[in-house]
This record gives structure tokens, C-alpha cells and sequence, in this order.
């Protein structure tokens, strides 16, 4: 009895030790594998925030290029008016000196 009894407590032993083993050996891959998950997502981090700021570059020139766009548009639009404005209020003149004088 005492032999079988000395023998199944060195096996529970034997045991425990080898679930805090297995424990311990878990608990590293884990953490390896975090270690080199972060690696990578840093990695990938830095790619998408240069693909970002190109989009943005992108997006920012499109939009100075609409409004460069529209500036001279409706620059061009106001110049003309002025211009015909003008020239109406010029004839309306000329009409009226030409009138006085006949």
C-alpha cells in the first residue's frame, strides 16, 4: 500500500508540475505572438498613414483647383457685367449729349 501511495503522490507532483510547465509554456507563445502581432500592426500603421496623407494631399488639391476654378468664373462673370453695365450707362450718355445738341 505504502509503495502504490508514494507512487501516485510522485505522479499528482509530476503532474502539477508539468500543468505549471504548460501553463508557463502557453503563457510565452501568447505573448511572443502578441509581440509580433503588434509588430506587424505597427508596420501596417505607418503604411496606412502614408496612404492617408496622400489621399488628403489629394483631396486638398482637387478642392483649391475647384475653388481657383470658381474664383475666376465668377471673376470673369463680374467683369463682364461691369463691362456691359458700363457700356450701356455710356450709350445712354452719348444718347443724351446727342440729343442736347441737336
Amino acid at each position: 500500500m505504502k509503495g502504490r501511495l508514494c507512487y501516485l503522490g510522485t505522479r499528482r507532483a509530476l503532474t502539477q508540475g508539468m500543468r505549471s510547465f504548460q501553463k508557463i509554456a502557453v503563457f510565452a507563445l501568447a505573448l511572443g505572438f502578441a509581440v509580433g502581432v503588434s509588430a506587424q500592426t505597427a508596420g501596417q500603421d505607418l503604411k496606412n498613414a502614408g496612404h492617408d496623407t496622400k489621399q488628403a494631399a489629394k483631396n486638398t488639391g482637387h478642392a483649391v483647383s475647384k475653388g481657383a476654378k470658381t474664383a475666376a468664373r465668377k471673376t470673369k462673370n463680374g467683369v463682364k457685367k461691369g463691362t456691359n453695365a458700363a457700356a450701356s450707362k455710356t450709350e445712354q450718355g452719348t444718347a443724351k449729349v446727342k440729343q442736347k445738341t441737336q
